[in-house]
């Protein structure tokens, strides 16, 4: 079995933990899974959110990179149009050099009109800046002097690994997908119904088909020894979250499967949010034809303590049915 992680670090008031105390057990958590093989650690970008969302993923990618020495690190997603191109090339190429070569990048747009407000950033030129900001990425990561706006330019220290990171682009729409087929190293789509998009434009540009889109669900899964108690501990911080994305992508019109609900009954229903017991969560996965699961620890403010039960379970009950 392979898993991931993935964090986010929104904390609600009413989680009662600081910051702080969020980042450092991420920080815990990252070199933990990093000697149980985990293969992956995700980090996301939002900004202006209550909750205190992550809104610089690069200095936490930064500090587990220097507690671990295996697992690959992706910034998941990186807003493209709120970041100059030139200082977050500078800031990847430092941070592949840190990691030894294990960061790749996911590009996107952003959604949320209140983000575009507060970089004072008109929707409108998405396209424009996710084009354009990939484009200097790949050319930046050459380590070669590349044309910027008009000017010569050079990225300097060169990455580590050659040809920099990998610079994968998100999206939910037809649009992203042909361009993620012109443009980048590859396509994570938000809604796998695009996915078909992308691997038309990757034929008729010639390129390898890369076969059916293999991306698994969104949904979350934690593990408890008592999965009624499990939900009852967990299931406010897993209504947060929903309710936070239901509320973004609700203001914005996205059609996707975020939407906010009234009660823990109700978001138990939808089954986003699961929690299990390590003997059934280990029948799932040996029922899969490729055994790979992605857990948020933190999600939705979860503290710490209780997100330490769930891997702790990962770690002694799960893990060792598989080797």
């Amino acid at each position: 079995m392979f898993f991931a992680l993935r964090f986010d670090f929104r904390n609600p008031a009413f989680a009662g933990t600081s910051i702080a105390d969020r980042y450092a057990a991420a920080l815990e958590m990252a070199e933990w899974a990093d000697g149980l093989g985990c293969v992956n650690i995700a980090v996301s970008e939002h900004h202006g959110s209550a909750d205190g969302y992550l809104p610089s993923p690069v200095p936490i990618l930064a500090a587990m990179a220097a507690r671990t020495t295996n697992v690959r690190f992706t910034f998941a997603a990186l807003i493209a149009p709120f970041h100059d191109p030139l200082r977050i090339a500078e800031d990847l190429v430092v941070l592949d050099n840190l990691s030894r070569g294990r960061i790749d990048v996911i590009v996107g747009g952003g959604y949320a009109h209140r983000e575009f407000e507060m970089f004072g950033v008109p929707m409108s030129e998405r396209s424009r800046r996710v084009i354009e900001l990939v484009t200097t990425l790949k050319a930046a990561f050459t380590g070669e002097p590349f044309e910027f706006r008009g000017r010569t330019v050079q990225i300097t220290p060169a990455p580590f690994q050659p040809g920099g990171p990998m610079v994968l682009m998100g999206g939910s729409s037809e649009p992203a997908a042909r361009r993620a087929a012109r443009i980048g190293d590859g396509f994570v789509p938000s809604e796998p119904d695009v996915w078909e998009f992308y691997r038309d434009e990757m034929t008729k540009l010639g390129k390898p088909d890369p076969g059916p889109h293999l991306g698994g669900g969104t949904g979350i899964v934690a593990l408890a020894a008592d999965p009624e108690k499990g939900w009852e501990q967990l299931a406010p911080y897993f209504l947060h979250e929903n309710n936070a994305y239901g509320a973004w992508q609700s203001e914005d019109g996205l059609a996707t499967g975020y939407r906010t609900v009234t009660d823990t009954d109700a978001l138990r229903s939808c089954d986003r949010y699961r929690v299990m017991t390590p003997d059934d969560f280990v029948a799932e996965m040996k029922m899969a034809t490729f055994p790979f699961a992605v857990f948020h620890p933190l999600c939705g403010g979860i503290p710490p303590g209780l997100a330490w039960e769930s891997l702790r379970l990962l770690e002694h009950e799960v893990l060792p049915s598989f080797r």
